[in-house]
């Protein structure tokens, strides 16, 4: 029996079961690192599945719409939701995607040109992540499994994680937002993540992955926030992100298509709901470092295949 498909958006004819089963295997180990995991499944799109058009983009934030609400849920009910920093990030991300958009449509149509802009883009999220697993953290152990004075300390707390560590409320102002997690204090100043979220947007919204994929590493990395507690906001800010990706590129007239390939996409998501939950059920248990490793090979490898594609 034929179980082959032909999407009529995108051009793409494949195997049913193939969205969903590359789908699910992406989101379960990104939704762990607090990404959704569109930033590979693009590439996927482009490469194997041959859909090059900026509707890529859109269908692209479809599969996140679909996907991401499971892993939200789940991070929301172990209490590792850290709403200032989801609400923070949404503020700052939103008009950036507007502008991905135009930038999206008005310089990067030509198929060549935004494989060498995903390639950067790839290139720099997969740097970054290698270079956090190899230098280890610097103001706590939370991210990664590094040694270092606190850590075995943290891993007993961390082994109750199923037991009652959760994120809690600390000082909230103007400038500054403050929470706990594990006897550890944590902060960050809203306008330097407000400038951070505006240019993630930017880059997102071109890309059509929402932005959680640079925004999470940027949290633990320069902010020193722990993953464990950054995952579920910077899901959620993708997620609304995304919708409004979907409407900007669904809505605002252009001269080449746009439009989202919803059934392509709601195939993605299927197989995104299964992995996104697993992964945020599974994150506790999972040493991050590895994570981490696995995600910046990948993506590294990747972009400089784009790179030496796009210079061939």
């Amino acid at each position: 029996m034929d179980l082959s498909v032909t999407f009529h958006v995108s051009g793409v004819t494949t195997w049913v079961f193939l969205p969903p089963l590359v789908a699910f295997g992406v989101s379960l180990f990104a939704s762990m690192c607090g990404v959704s995991g569109a930033f590979l499944l693009l590439p996927f799109q482009v490469s194997f599945l041959h859909f090059v058009s900026p509707a890529v983009s859109a269908t692209n934030f479809v599969y996140n719409i679909v996907a991401i609400p499971s892993g939200v849920y789940r991070y929301i009910r172990e209490g590792r939701m850290v709403w200032p920093l989801a609400w923070v990030t949404i503020l700052g991300t939103l008009p950036g995607v507007l502008i991905g958009y135009f930038i999206r449509v008005w310089y990067l149509p030509d198929p060549r040109v935004f494989k060498l802009f995903v390639g950067c883009v790839l290139f720099y999220v997969g740097v970054r992540l290698l270079r956090e697993v190899v230098g280890g953290p610097r103001r706590n152990g939370l991210q990664l499994e590094p040694a270092g004075r606190g850590m075995n300390g943290f891993r007993k707390k961390f082994a109750n994680l199923d037991s009652g560590a959760k994120v809690e409320s600390g000082r909230l102002s103007l400038r500054t937002v403050e929470y706990e997690f594990c006897g550890e204090k944590f902060s960050f100043r809203i306008p330097g993540m407000l400038a951070l979220a505006l240019v993630v947007g930017i880059v997102g919204g071109a890309y059509g992955i929402g932005g959680g994929s640079i925004i999470a590493p940027f949290c633990v990395a320069f902010f020193g926030l722990p993953v464990y507690t950054v995952a579920g906001a910077a899901l959620l800010g993708t997620f609304l992100t995304s919708i409004a990706g979907v409407f900007f590129y669904s809505v605002i007239p252009s001269g080449v298509p746009t439009a989202p390939d919803w059934p392509l996409g709601i195939l993605f998501g299927l197989g995104g709901i299964l992995g996104m939950y697993c992964g945020a059920r599974l994150q506790k248990f999972a040493p991050q470092r590895t994570i981490k490793t696995m995600l910046g090979i990948m993506l590294t490898a990747l972009a400089v295949s784009y790179l030496v594609q796009f210079l061939a």
